[in-house]
């Protein structure tokens, strides 16, 4: 993720916040709709004690401006964070809406097997998350 370029779109997903200090991507890929990453773009750290304390307060507020923004627009029951690492050794926390009637309700999402969303629907989240967000329109 350190050498990654801060592109708007990839394979993975649309770009929906760039800031000096991460990128949030709307995965096309995923077992839920309106499934984000956001992803630290400072200097590569793995874990979050490994930030200074103002760059932990700016990451977390990131993050907290992303998921309330998933909030509103998805107005899921629940949303989960995770901060995990175990596959991709840099600092990234998924932010995960939870449904009623999503693929295990009430318990962790499974491993998978992450699914294309719609894509015309994917698109229109993109958009919608970037006008909360306070993105300007591409």
């Amino acid at each position: 993720m350190c050498t990654q370029s801060r592109t708007d779109e990839s394979e993975a997903g649309l770009r929906v916040l760039a800031t000096e200090r991460t990128d949030a991507y709307l995965m096309r890929r995923a077992l839920v709709r309106g499934y984000v990453v956001v992803i630290w773009r400072g200097r590569h750290v793995v874990e979050p004690y490994q930030l200074s304390d103002d760059e932990a307060a700016r990451y977390q507020a990131d993050v907290h401006r992303v998921a309330r923004a998933m909030a509103a627009h998805f107005r899921p029951m629940k949303m989960n964070w995770q901060t995990l690492g175990n596959r991709v050794p840099h600092l990234h926390t998924h932010v995960t809406p939870r449904y009623r009637d999503d693929p295990a309700p009430g318990a962790p999402l499974p491993d998978g097997p992450n699914l294309p969303l719609p894509e015309r629907q994917w698109r229109a989240d993109a958009t919608a998350l970037r006008r909360l967000l306070g993105v300007e329109p591409r």
